[in-house]
């Protein structure tokens, strides 16, 4: 990243996000709802499932995670993109490209490989997501903000995970 937005301002806009969020749900929805996303993808799941059978929305899951349009499934499938595009446009980053450029030097140009991967490291994330009961937006953001003990060890659980794994998967080759 060349440009790149300071990590401040980058925190500063999320944590706004956040507190907006809570404040507009609450106005409108009557109670407050956090920021995450993982539930957007069970909806869409739910809508996807409800158009090729329609006994989805009978299941106790989707009872609980309605197969619905909502503000999270608009955060995750446009607001997402769509500021990811923005910010690439804004620093003069943005490139088509199948395989970026660090997965190249550390891995070689096969798109399947790339594919695969990142078919299968989605389905981690989601399904641990589920399991979890939310996702790290869920459980560190939107847990942090709240004070909750829960989200602080989430958090320190992404750190002390993520790093070895980013070490072990994008060390230096000679």
């Amino acid at each position: 990243m060349k440009n790149g937005w300071s990590p401040y301002l980058g925190g500063f806009l999320t944590g706004l996000l956040l507190v907006v969020s809570v404040l507009v749900t609450q106005k409108f929805l009557g109670k407050p709802k956090y920021l995450g996303t993982s539930t957007a993808y069970v909806r869409v799941a739910g809508l996807i499932e409800d158009k090729l059978s329609s006994q989805a929305k009978h299941f106790s899951y989707y009872q609980k995670y309605k197969p619905e349009v909502d503000w999270k499934v608009a955060l995750v499938f446009v607001g997402v993109p769509l500021g990811a595009l923005l910010a690439a446009l804004k620093n003069g980053e943005f490139r088509l490209h199948l395989i970026p450029s660090l997965w190249e030097e550390r891995f070689g140009k096969r798109a399947a490989l790339r594919a695969f991967m990142a078919f299968v490291g989605g389905f981690l994330i989601v399904y641990g997501a589920r399991l979890a009961g939310g996702c790290p937006s869920g459980h560190g953001l939107s847990g942090m903000s709240q004070l909750s003990l829960s989200g602080f060890l989430t958090v320190m659980g992404f750190f002390i995970g993520g790093i070895p794994l980013a070490l072990i998967l994008y060390r230096r080759r000679k």
